[in-house]
């Protein structure tokens, strides 16, 4: 490596707000590391509260961004802050107004975890009409119970949504002779159609469907999409599940529908507030089954996109417009 190349980033301070970046993104930090960059880094499990963010973001020139939130007061703590790489997708903790009157680039990785994202849609599918929860518990604890569950081929699918994430589901679905349809305003249509998929109104694609799987970005217009209307076009005995926001979905109507029985069971990876409070009522339902955010957490979605946001960070200071600039 030429000494040129080597002190693009000499001088400069990376932080990374992203948990266990050493260990899932190590391709990505060397290379910031063999470009001269200074790296101050969350060690901790858990993301930096608001506090601790602006103790770190006064001191740096870019960050790697987990889902720490840059907000107004944040940015305004960071005078020589020139990008945030969004360690993943979704961008709703970056004020992107307040960044773009500051200067600041914004990228993130589009399709970066949407494999991993989808296999986990895919799982929380086969994992409540299988039982698969209850039968585990119940072998460990030696009863030998049966528990019928149902197949998933033959269901019929709606998905909110037919972005990255959403074709490749529908891609993996396929196999199981199952039919799909699809809400999406902006959906290409005729790709849409080659591949098998209905694109419908948002209340068509809830209704007479055995799955709904949510895959829309969290925006105003978007927040609380499932709630009680929506969910009262679905039919008894329905299965909800959101691998994307969780202010997407109105958590007391989700646990109304539990109740009344409209919905036989939810698949949950996000949640209104994160980290979920044990007491969540949402966990006294059997039929509930939830991961910690957990959407994007495989190695090969780490390596990507540990490599594609370290890369942005190097572009920016090497004078080269990065890849995938969100504002």
């Amino acid at each position: 490596m030429n000494n040129s190349t080597a002190a693009v980033g000499a001088g400069r301070t990376v932080i990374v707000g992203a948990v266990r970046y050493a260990e899932l993104c190590g391709r990505g930090r060397q290379l910031l590391l063999d470009n001269g960059f200074t790296l101050v880094e969350n060690e901790t499990t858990v993301p930096w509260t608001a506090a601790q963010l602006r103790s770190h973001v006064g001191a740096a020139d870019a960050a790697v961004a987990g889902v720490e939130v840059f907000d107004a007061a944040a940015l305004a703590a960071a005078p020589a802050l020139r990008i945030i790489s969004r360690l993943g997708v979704g961008l709703d903790n970056v004020d992107l107004p307040a960044a773009r009157a500051q200067g600041v680039e914004v990228v993130n990785v589009p399709g970066g975890n949407a494999e991993a994202v989808a296999e986990l849609a895919l799982g929380f599918m086969l994992s409540l009409l299988r039982r698969l929860p209850q039968m585990d518990e119940a072998a460990r604890s030696g009863r030998w119970d049966r528990y019928v569950g149902s197949e998933l081929a033959g269901k019929r699918i709606g998905l909110l949504g037919y972005g990255a994430i959403a074709r490749l589901l529908a891609s993996r679905l396929s196999g199981f002779d199952l039919d799909i349809k699809a809400y999406d305003p902006y959906a290409d249509r005729e790709q849409a159609a080659r591949a098998g998929v209905d694109i419908v109104s948002l209340e068509e694609a809830v209704s007479d469907v055995d799955i709904v799987s949510v895959h829309v970005p969290h925006l105003p217009e978007t927040h609380h999409l499932v709630d009680d209307a929506l969910i009262g076009h679905m039919r008894d005995g329905t299965i909800l599940i959101n691998t994307s926001r969780g202010g997407l979905v109105d958590e007391a109507a989700l646990l109304r529908g539990l109740e009344s029985g409209r919905l036989a069971g939810a698949g949950l990876d996000v949640f209104e507030h994160e980290p979920v409070s044990p007491e969540n009522p949402l966990f006294r339902h059997e039929a509930v089954v939830t991961a910690p955010h957990a959407g994007a957490d495989t190695k090969e979605a780490y390596d990507r996109i540990g490599w594609a946001t370290a890369q942005a960070i190097v572009d920016v200071f090497s004078g080269r417009t990065p890849a995938h600039v969100a504002n």
